[in-house]
């Protein structure tokens, strides 16, 4: 059962949205007449790595779908670095959750690390042999180049999230969304993600992550968004990561808050 949603916050300083690699202002959005997100404001600069966190049912992979269109919004606006989704496009990289993907689909590891460069490409026009390469390229860097040539369908857990890595290496965007990208991978693949997140961080990308172990945000993220259906606090994991502000997120799960305690005696 999805936590009781907390009362609003007085809302953090909100950067210049020309300036802002996110910023949302008064975004709801709803099921079936039913929020799911509300009146939610939120800027974040660039050059982070962003922790989405929050209970299950928050609302936190709605909202990545929310900034991607790929859901109605019910009202709000979203911009990144002061202009809509659609004027942005190019910019702006995915990665779906798993679950979410029909691996059954005939195509190879390549292919589906091509296809993260049809922006380049142009829709309906042939992969060239330089994209291939790119692509080729691309998953040696997330080490499973041997597997260029494999169906989807025939790779492990770990190996289709290293694929879905790699097309995002292809895309060589300024932003990008990942859903739940930790989730049922094994150690290795982890750790891949990580150091390509550093990666991302380092050459002045901005990554938007739903992540669900509270356990390891404090070493992930520089960047936090507690979210239950509001955004309960964003900013700085430093200051935002706390007992108190985790209190108000999952509505006093002593459970849940417990599994974060030893990285919170860490960090503070």
């Amino acid at each position: 059962m999805t936590a009781a949603v907390p009362a609003p916050l007085p809302k953090s300083k909100i950067l210049n949205p020309q300036s802002a690699a996110l910023h949302i202002q008064d975004l709801t959005v709803a099921y079936h007449s039913k929020p799911v997100l509300w009146d939610v404001d939120l800027s974040i600069p660039e050059a982070k790595l962003v922790g989405i966190v929050g209970p299950n049912g928050a609302g936190k992979s709605t909202l990545i779908k929310a900034c991607l269109n790929l859901l109605p919004k019910t009202s709000g606006a979203v911009q990144v670095f002061g202009k809509s989704y659609e004027e942005q496009r190019s910019m702006i990289g995915y990665v779906p959750q798993r679950e979410s993907v029909d691996w059954d689909f005939p195509v190879s590891a390549l292919e589906v690390v091509a296809m993260g460069l049809y922006g380049k490409i142009g829709w309906f026009r042939s992969v060239k042999s330089r994209h291939k390469k790119l692509a080729k390229e691309a998953l040696d860097r997330v080490g499973i180049a041997d597997l260029a040539d494999r169906q989807i369908s025939q790779l492990s857990g770990g190996q289709q999230q290293r694929v879905f890595l790699a097309r995002a290496l292809a895309q060589d965007t300024r932003v990008y969304f990942m859903d739940e990208p930790f989730a049922a991978v094994d150690a290795a693949t982890e750790r891949a993600i990580i150091e390509l997140l550093k990666e991302f961080k380092s050459l002045g990308k901005t990554c938007f992550v739903v992540h669900h172990d509270l356990a390891t945000v404090s070493q992930y993220f520089d960047w936090t968004v507690l979210l239950n259906m509001r955004i309960v606090k964003s900013g700085p994991t430093e200051e935002v990561f706390t007992r108190e502000n985790l209190s108000k997120t999952y509505g006093g799960k002593l459970t849940i808050l417990e599994e974060a305690s030893n990285a919170l005696r860490i960090t503070h």
